[in-house]
């Protein structure tokens, strides 16, 4: 079993920065991803940004140039640095893990909140 908890939401002016961070506990063997997903009201939750084993990353579009994910060893912390953020940026942050046998896990969210 796996625990995540996720920090470093806040209210930020458009063109800010934040810096998210999930921390996991728990038998945390054959990670295959963890990363991040954000949900804005009324919409569906989406990808924001992912990291593999092996450093490899996924950025929703939305995000590129702007986000950068960044994992601890042994999976335990993973962080995604948010620069120039956007109204459009607003939501709830979740981190998730994904495991080799299928199985996943999320945070509870971290809100984010950029005003205009």
């Amino acid at each position: 079993q796996v625990q995540l908890v996720e920090s470093g939401g806040g209210l930020v002016q458009a063109g800010g920065s934040l810096r998210l961070s999930c921390t996991a506990s728990g038998r945390r063997l054959g990670v295959v991803a963890m990363g991040w997903y954000r949900q804005a009201p009324g919409k569906e939750r989406e990808l924001a940004a992912l990291i593999r084993p092996g450093g490899s990353t996924i950025y929703a579009d939305s995000v590129k140039d702007r986000f950068s994910v960044s994992r601890e060893h042994d999976w335990r912390k993973v962080h995604l640095q948010m620069n120039n953020l956007k109204p459009e940026d607003t939501g709830v942050y979740f981190c998730k893990m994904v495991i080799h046998a299928g199985a996943e896990y999320w945070g509870q969210g971290t809100q984010v909140t950029v005003s205009s």
